[in-house]
Formats: structure tokens, sequence, C-alpha cells
């Protein structure tokens, strides 16, 4: 059982990178505003992800070079800081958002045991305490199989709710035909489909999996011998990507789609739910949700001293002093929502704003480095993969404009 599990650790760290709060939401968003319509997008998001982590993973199968290295050795030094700073606003926004969320949800649900409920900052404080103790060990075995038990419990919430609130099977079955549904009445002078489709993309489509990807497979030894098994374990994590996305978008299509109700905030989740889908269902969508958060902040905190020990080809001791400090003041930013009970605007345009290019510039990356015939020799892209992510680059060049749409509407709010 050991030796089988360790096979498919590294996809199990990418889904529980992947699958986070924000997914969480997006998917609730989409489920509640436009049924099962959009679940296309999320069938689509998810095999550009497998092409992505696969053309990734085999770069560094062949040259036993990460992404990060490539970049500064082959293209430019300035393109790997340029990664390195983009990724870490994301996450540094994404550690405020993912624990105020946490905090939030866990808040709601907590009043339905204790009279006025667990205030958030105790939530918070909790979740961060939680993650910083397993950090703590500093082996990235140790966060991947912490990470396997959690994405588990995650998984499985998800799949039993599917069960309890699933909306009619030719729903589902015709939310797999693309189509843009047309303006919901609650997103009348809102984000309307095309920006919530964008979002939906860029949670699955997220250009730090694909980075970390590439440390994963040179730390777990693998060789062009071992494409198979990459393959394998990236399908894996991108089946599972699927599944649960799809079963939250249909919790919230069966109930709130179905009954006319909209979803603004996430702790409507469970105020909203109960009433529809009763008490042991609301209490096993949040214990997911809050596996999705915790499963989630393990890489955003630890995503900065990676990428630092990854640009300077250094060894991984998460141990040392500096790395833990590093660690340690990361986490806090989750104290940030609850505590002055605001949401982090400025870090969330700025880590937006770098999005916005990040995903074409990490495309545009990897079809250049894997085309370099006098870097990976045969082993250059065939024609199929190459079509693939050509179309992935001028689909990510779409979702970047309507995300810039947003962000200027954001700024304007």
């Amino acid at each position: 059982m050991k030796s089988r599990l360790a096979l498919f650790l590294p996809g199990i760290f990418l889904l529980g990178f992947n699958i986070g709060t924000g997914s969480v939401t997006t998917m609730a968003k989409a489920g509640a505003t436009y049924g099962m319509s959009l679940l296309w997008t999320v069938l689509i998001s998810c095999a550009a992800t497998y092409v992505m982590i696969t053309a990734y993973g085999r770069y560094t199968l062949v040259t036993g070079e990460t992404a990060l290295q490539a970049f500064r050795k082959h293209i430019h030094p300035s393109v790997g800081i340029f990664f390195i700073l983009a990724l870490t606003a994301g996450v540094s926004g994404s550690v405020m958002g993912v624990m105020g969320i946490v905090a939030e949800i866990s808040f709601e649900w907590s009043k339905g045991f204790v009279d006025g409920g667990i205030k958030p900052l105790w939530w918070a404080s909790f979740f961060i305490a939680l993650v910083y103790f397993i950090f703590w060990n500093g082996r990235t075995q140790v966060f991947e199989r912490a990470l396997a038990v959690i994405v588990a419990i995650m998984a499985a919430s998800f799949v039993i709710n599917f069960f309890i609130m699933m909306p009619p099977p030719m729903d589902i079955a015709s939310g797999l035909i693309p189509s843009v549904p047309e303006v919901a009445a609650s997103e009348i002078g809102g984000q309307g489909p095309l920006l919530l489709i964008a979002s939906m993309v860029g949670t699955t489509l997220f250009s730090g999996l694909f980075i970390i990807r590439t440390t994963l497979v040179k730390e777990a030894g693998w060789t062009i011998a071992d494409n198979v098994q990459q393959r394998r374990d990236a399908l894996f994590a991108v089946t599972m990507m699927f599944v649960i996305s799809a079963a939250i978008m249909a919790a919230a299509a069966g109930t709130l789609f179905a009954e006319g109700i909209g979803l603004d905030r996430p702790s409507q989740m469970i105020t909203l739910l109960e009433p529809l889908a009763g008490p042991f269902a609301v209490s096993i969508f949040a214990i997911g949700i809050v596996a999705a958060g915790v499963s989630s902040q393990f890489p955003n905190v630890l995503m900065l001293p990676w990428l630092l020990c990854d640009y300077q080809n250094s060894d991984r001791e998460m141990t040392l002093p500096k790395y833990r400090i590093m660690v340690f003041f990361i986490s806090l930013l989750g104290l940030v929502v609850p505590l002055f009970d605001a949401r982090p605007v400025i870090v969330m345009i700025v880590s937006q704003a770098f999005n916005v290019v990040l995903l074409p510039a990490t495309v545009a990356c990897i079809l250049y480095l894997s085309n370099k015939t006098e870097l990976i020799g045969t082993h250059r892209n065939g024609v199929l993969t190459n079509v693939c992510l050509f179309a992935i680059l001028l689909f990510s060049l779409v979702t970047s404009y309507m995300g810039v749409q947003g962000l200027l509407a954001m700024i304007e709010g």
C-alpha cells in the first residue's frame, strides 16, 4: 500500500494545491448562477492542465532541469525572477483569501453547535498553527502524506454531497456541450458568465502548478524512463480535479440554482444550503471546504522558499532558520482578513495583475523550451502536442483579456 500510494503522491500534491477555496467558491458560484451549463469549462480546463503538466514534467524528465532553472539558463534570468515575484504576489493574496474564507465558513458552521459560533480569528489561528506545525518537520514526504489525508477527506466530502444534492443527469450531460449562457438575473450589472468562465479557467490552469510540478518530478528522481508513470500520475490528478470541481458545481446547481437562489459570499453556502439539503449535507460540505483550504495552504506558504531553492539550484532544506522565518511571516498573512474584517484589496489587485500575463508566459516558455533540439534532442514535441499548446496559448490570451476587463472594473469600483 505504501509503495502504491507513493506513486501517486506527486499527483495528490498537485490536487491539494489546485483545489482550494478559490476553486470551491468559483465552482459553487457557477453552479448556483448557471446550473451545470458551464461544466464544459471545467472539462476543457482540466484537459489543458493535463497537457501542461505532462509537457513541463517531460522536459524535466529529459533534461533534469526544473522550470525556473531552465528559464534562467536558456531564456533569461529576469524571466525566472518575474515568475518568482508574480507567483509570490499571487500566493500572498491567496493565503489571505483562503484563510479568510476557511475562517468564515467555520464560524458559520460552528453556530450550529456553539451559541454565537466560534469567532473567525480563532479558527484562522488554529488552522495557521496546524499548517505551520506540519511544516516544521521540513521534509517533502511529510507534506505529501499529510496532504494525501486531507485531500482524501476533501474528495470524499464533495463526492458524498454530489449524490445527496445532485441535479438531473441530463443537466450534467448537457453541461458538457460548450455554450455561454445568458446573463442571469442575479448577475445583471455584475460580472456575467464571461468573467466567471475566466475565473474558472484561472483556478484550474494555475501557473504555479506547472512550475512546482517540475520540482516534484526532479525530487522523485524520475527520468525519461518514467514518462509513463509521470503521465499516469498527471492523469490521476486532473481526473480528480474534474470530479471534485464537477461535484461542487452539481451540489450548488441541484439546490441553489434549482431554487433560483444566487451566491455572493462563501458563508452563504452554509446558511443557504442547510434548509435545502439538511444539516448533515451542510456539515459534510463545510468539512470539504475546510479541507480544500488547508490543503492549498501547504503549497501556498511553501511557494516562496521552494522557488528560491529552485532558482538557486540548492537543496530544499526547509528546516533552515531563514525558511522557517519566511514561512512564519507568510502564514501570518492568513490573519489579515479575520483580524481587520477587511478584504486584502491591494494585494488582490496586484496578484491578479500578475496573473493576467502569467499563464500566457508560462505556456510560451514551455513551447520554446520543449521545441529546442539542442536541449532535448529527439524528445522534441510532436505535432499534436504543439497544436494543443498553441490552442492553450490562444485560450489563455482570451481569458487574460477577460481578466483585464474584470480587473479594470474592480479598480474603477
